[in-house]
């Protein structure tokens, strides 16, 4: 459903029932005065929040096929059927409520379309708010836990895999925690969805991917992963591929323990692929050059990492919740990482969108008329691109002895690798351009650009990784004079202070994560992961624009021409 003013403007305000549960209060009578014709009560919009229905720019998610062979496009149906099933699956991990009940309340066409991004009543591009009267905030570990489970009951359960990436936490009779396999709790869909891969394993002639479909559907059975990842990363000349099950751990704000549902569907655009293969090598003579000292960049990379762009033709489960990925950086498991280094794969369509409906338009508003021009495609694309490289840069485990620096800084290490991403990645750029590896367009172009976007990606709300991350970086930046606001609220790049900036904060960060400082990360969050009062009012003035926040893909088989 494409949201805009007019349907916008028609909405009435009662939209949605009380659904049961710890995070739900009690609605007045008054709110419970209309019902839906399954005579389910109706509640109310949150004040204010018609005005956010219509932040999502919708796009037709498509792309040309006729280069597949009539396999191909058959497998590319089998793996949307099985994404689709990935999507029912997260819809249980971020909502704590049934989500047919859910839905069926909701009336308007703008407001069970906002619900579907959202997956849930709670607005993820506003700090996961509610958007519908009678919630309150959406539970830390979403689905994962039990919504009363405090931190230092969970430390206190003794259990070998409460902090799995593929367990949940519930209670049994007596109110004492236990824990449940993905496996087991899902294991009706996860069979369907293991099905749907075999089959498509069964049409593909391209062996290696058959061997990866065929580990990942195993996979979805037994709740290890790792062999499918390394097959995975083995194959490297197919068409098509699919980033499918549970992979991001960006739902669990609690601890950042345990991975959410999602799945891409994509088709390689070989020509710009074969473009990307030199950056790939770079990576052990960059790990070299960080601006840090030499204990924090001992971890060698692996040199096998790849990078690719796709055609993504379809998104589902957590990658399509809220605001829309355009760059992914997989696998996540420390150890494949430094055996065969990562994939990173760079969803050039959805980028396109992005650019063309987002940054552009950001751009006339808070850059200075003199800088527009270095906004740029090539830019934006290499800067997402080389955000993903930079997730293989850096330190793994902590020099301390605390593990890795994913465990050592629990719910801060996502949104913290995200920042070290972002920095390292304009780090490479700068180094790149010097050395005449990167060749196209400017310094400028690229510092300019990444600018242009902190704007857009802070949009995001603050309870989403990227979002904090791009505030530590706006208010570093800030700090260090990167950057000059003028009298009209227009913002221009300090070159100089800019190239400092990158430097000083890479090495902030990378001694982070390389001490495993928990304590010193939440102060750096704390610090400098808000929005202030003069951003926030720059930021309003793209809402009065009307620049929608992100996209929304109108996606499926029949956007593709597939029957």
């Amino acid at each position: 459903m494409k949201l805009n003013k007019l349907t916008t403007s028609l909405l009435t305000k009662t939209v949605l029932g009380i659904a049961a549960g710890s995070m739900l209060m009690a609605c007045s009578p008054a709110n419970n005065s209309t019902v839906t014709s399954a005579g389910l009560p109706a509640a109310v919009l949150v004040d204010g929040a018609e005005h956010r229905l219509d932040i999502y720019k919708s796009v037709q998610l498509s792309a040309d096929l006729s280069h597949l062979t009539a396999k191909q496009q058959q497998i590319i149906g089998l793996l949307i059927d099985a994404s689709v099933i990935m999507d029912n699956l997260f819809w249980q991990q971020a909502y704590p409520g049934n989500r047919e009940q859910f839905m069926a309340r909701i009336k308007e066409p703008a407001v069970r379309a906002f619900a579907e991004i959202n997956y849930g009543p709670w607005d993820r591009l506003s700090n996961d708010q509610p958007f519908i009267q009678g919630y309150t905030d959406k539970p830390l570990g979403a689905n994962f836990y039990p919504a009363d489970m405090s931190r230092e009951e969970f430390n206190a359960f003794a259990s070998d895999d409460k902090d799995s990436l593929y367990t949940v936490l519930r209670r049994n009779e007596a109110g004492d925690l236990y824990t449940i396999p993905f496996s087991e709790l899902y294991a009706e869909e996860l069979q369907r969805a293991a099905d749907l891969l075999l089959t498509a394993a069964s049409l593909t002639e391209n062996e290696k991917f058959k061997t990866y479909l065929e580990l990942r559907a195993a996979a979805f059975l037994t709740d290890q992963y790792t062999a499918s990842d390394y097959a995975w990363m083995d194959m490297k000349d197919n068409l098509i591929d699919v980033i499918i099950g549970p992979i991001e751990t960006y739902e669990d704000r609690l601890f950042g323990y345990k991975a959410s549902f999602e799945s891409y569907v994509l088709v390689k655009d070989t020509e710009w692929s074969k473009r990307l293969e030199v950056y790939a090598e770079t990576l052990p003579a960059l790990q070299r050059n960080l601006p840090v000292p030499e204990a924090y960049k001992a971890e060698q990379p692996g040199s096998d990492g790849q990078l690719n762009a796709y055609e993504v033709v379809y998104y589902a489960g957590h990658s399509n919740a809220g605001s829309k990925t355009i760059a992914v950086n997989l696998p996540n498991d420390e150890a494949v990482q430094l055996a065969t280094g990562t994939r990173r794969s760079q969803l050039k369509n959805a980028m396109r969108a992005k650019f063309d409906g987002i940054l552009e338009p950001i751009a006339d508003v808070l850059i200075v008329p003199e800088q527009r021009g270095h906004i740029t495609f090539d830019a934006f694309f290499a800067n997402t691109m080389f955000h993903e490289v930079a997730h293989g840069l850096g330190i793994k485990n902590t020099l301390n002895g605390r593990g890795t620096v994913r465990a050592a800084l629990r719910e801060y290490a996502s949104p913290l690798e995200e920042g070290k991403a972002d920095i390292l990645g304009l780090f490479m750029v700068t180094q790149l351009l010097e050395e005449g590896i990167l060749t196209e367009g400017e310094l400028e172009d690229y510092y300019v650009t990444f600018l242009a976007g902190i704007f857009r990606s802070v949009r995001f709300g603050a309870s989403s990784a990227h979002g904090m991350a791009n505030m530590i970086r706006f208010n570093y930046f800030a700090q260090e004079g990167a950057f000059i606001r003028n009298n009209n609220g227009q913002y221009a790049v300090d070159m100089a202070n800019m190239r400092k900036a990158v430097d000083g904060l890479s090495e902030l960060i990378l001694r982070l994560q390389g001490d495993g400082d928990y304590d010193g990360v939440g102060r750096l969050f704390e610090a400098k992961g808000h929005i202030g009062a003069e951003l926030q009012a720059d930021l309003d003035r793209l809402d009065a624009a009307q620049i929608p926040v992100d996209v929304h893909f109108e996606q499926g088989k029949q956007q593709l021409g597939l029957n």
